[in-house]
């Protein structure tokens, strides 16, 4: 079954479908995570039904992304939020394999993202939806490809942003600077203030010279459980810059 939903009150118009890639908080809070500007050349990296890349749209009218995502289900109906909205002019989706380099755009972008699978194959966090499983586990690619696919598509100087699991964190430091893209922006999630991290949010460079910065964590819930200012802000549900 199908769902069309608004990104926010009289904004942007997605669809997605019962088994392909339904809309997460993982998502909202990695949109809002990379510092936009206009006219920057994104690549959403496993782009699923296309939520991300017309999160960010949302966020910054003047970007043209791009998004590349292996299930031809998945990249036609992420064609159909792009037309319902009027975007085809500024957001793209191509079926491929991200670890194919032909399936990479030849120019290169300024910003890349992804949100990739969080689990290895070995985890024992597989479901039995093919969608969900490419979603979830490392089953089609791992991080290490993730990582290299950011730095083939990227300019010298590019930013590649993703969301990850905080136990795997010694994995995406080491994956990313393989790759050549340098850790330079890291922010933990955290439910309240009190809770241990659920999240990590963390920008690589390519060709950035070392030295991490570590951001405040971002707190979702207040100690009531009521969202916090910021969260608020991220679903669009207050109009304050970011």
């Amino acid at each position: 079954m199908e769902h069309w939903e608004l990104v926010k009150p009289g904004g942007l118009r997605f669809v997605w479908a019962d088994g392909l890639f339904p809309p997460g908080t993982d998502s909202f809070l990695l949109s809002a995570f990379p510092r936009l500007r206009p006219g920057l050349r994104v690549l959403d990296l496993g782009s699923g039904t296309g939520l991300l890349s017309l999160l960010l749209l949302q966020r910054q009218r003047e970007l043209s992304v791009t998004g590349l995502e292996l299930l031809p289900e998945a990249v036609a109906l992420a064609e159909r939020t792009a037309a319902e909205n009027g975007l085809t002019d500024r957001l793209f989706f191509r079926q491929g394999d991200l670890r194919d380099r032909a399936a990479l755009p030849a120019e290169p972008f300024d910003l890349a993202v992804c949100n990739p699978p969080y689990y290895p194959v070995s985890s024992g966090a597989l479901t039995g939806e093919t969608a969900r499983r490419t979603a979830r586990a490392e089953v089609d690619c791992t991080l290490a490809d993730v990582c290299r696919a950011a730095r083939r598509a990227l300019r010298w100087g590019g930013r590649f942003c993703l969301v990850h699991k905080p136990h795997r964190l010694t994995d995406l430091l080491c994956a990313l600077r393989e790759a050549g893209l340098e850790p330079k922006r890291l922010r933990m999630v955290c439910a309240t203030a009190e809770a241990a991290p659920s999240l990590v949010l963390l920008e690589g460079n390519r060709g950035g010279k070392p030295g991490l910065s570590v951001e405040p964590p971002l707190v979702l819930y207040t100690p009531e459980m009521a969202p916090t200012a910021e969260l608020n802000r991220i679903y669009f549900r207050e109009e304050a810059p970011l």
